[in-house]
């Protein structure tokens, strides 16, 4: 958390629309992707950096450019200026703290988004910034990294499997924020199983590593919770926006994706009730097992008190008690002390107190 402030911190004192990276560099290198489409045909190719300024869109066509790794502010800013698009919406790509959102500029429609990705090594998750510009026949999606979560809309483009080639840039954007929540239900799904193992270790022998993973757990899912309800807002003002750049035709597709996002949501805020009811579970693990210590404790002290009391009689060392020259005053104190015990453990164990 100090390393996300100190980050922002950077902008401190600066104008409105200042370009300045506030993100880690997830990549050695900038990889820009161009994906031209019709019905018919298809071209894809990697567009050189300082070619960025010659990228253009023909009406005909279909164009997904894809920017992989965002720290160059000089190739962002040539992007932008190719594009028209405003500073202010470059300054929050490069920021990449942005919560998401979705905003409606002049020619094109800005949007973010919070990709997830879950480190089994780590067993926790990470967030990245995802951020779409949607014009009229053209789509640029900024990505921090390179990542495999678009590889199934590449796919469709290179095949043209489905729609996606025979409609518009509405429908590859529906494409790409529906590939992003399908990862969400990948991601939900590791948790949902970390979730489970550590119930079934809450059940059989709780300890302080138990703890700590439920409380990690729970950070986990408060970010989660962050990060996907937002989104709802998002899909749902694409949905309702009367910009001509989303056509009807795509209406039905981005309210069945509004659909899954609420699923989305609704896994979350159960994982979040199990999440705290497993702490619940745990104090109440911890107080029974004091209690069987405790009951342990109080039998062993309960017999030994009777015990206690004979051994203490006996060991006044008194001249006038006649049971001192008794012969076998001895083995009868013995054969005493266990027969009171063994009738008291019979006791205890008849009324189920053991």
């Amino acid at each position: 958390m100090n390393t996300i402030m100190k980050r922002r911190s950077i902008k401190a004192g600066l104008p409105p629309g200042s370009l300045i990276y506030t993100g880690e560099k997830k990549s050695e290198t900038i990889q820009i992707k161009l994906f031209n489409y019709t019905v018919d045909r298809f071209e894809e190719k990697v567009i050189d950096l300082n070619d960025v300024s010659l990228l253009h869109t023909e009406k005909s066509n279909v164009h997904w450019i894809n920017v992989e790794g965002i720290h160059d502010v000089n190739t962002i800013e040539k992007l932008g200026r190719c594009f028209g698009i405003h500073s202010l919406v470059l300054e929050d790509i490069l920021n990449t703290g942005q919560r998401p959102k979705i905003e409606n500029y002049e020619g094109y429609t800005y949007i973010v988004v919070r990709m997830l990705f879950y480190d089994n090594e780590l067993g926790e998750f990470t967030t990245e910034q995802e951020s779409f510009i949607l014009g009229e026949n053209y789509v640029i999606s900024f990505s921090e990294r390179k990542i495999e979560t678009y590889n199934t809309v590449r796919e469709g483009i290179r095949q043209g499997v489905g729609r996606i080639r025979k409609m518009g840039a509405d429908y590859l954007i529906y494409n790409l924020l529906d590939a992003i929540v399908d990862n969400y239900f990948v991601v939900l799904e590791e948790l949902s199983e970390k979730i489970e193992d550590t119930e079934d270790e809450l059940v059989s022998n709780p300890s302080k590593s138990t703890l700590q993973v439920i409380h990690k757990l729970k950070r986990q899912m408060l970010y989660l919770h962050k990060s996907v309800w937002p989104l709802r807002e998002v899909v749902n003002s694409l949905a309702r926006s009367e910009t001509p750049l989303v056509k009807d035709s795509v209406d039905i597709y981005i309210r069945d994706l509004y659909d899954h996002v609420i699923q989305v949501m609704d896994t979350t805020e159960t994982l979040r009730d199990i999440l705290s009811s497993m702490l619940d579970m745990y104090l109440s693990s911890v107080s029974n097992k004091m209690n069987e210590i405790m009951k342990v404790l109080t039998i062993i002290s309960t017999v030994f008190i009777p015990l206690s009391f004979i051994v203490g009689l006996y060991g006044m060392n008194l001249t006038n008690m006649p049971e001192y020259n008794w012969p076998w005053m001895y083995p009868v104190v013995w054969i005493i002390m266990i027969s009171i015990a063994t009738l008291m453990l019979i006791f205890f164990k008849k009324k189920k107190w053991w």
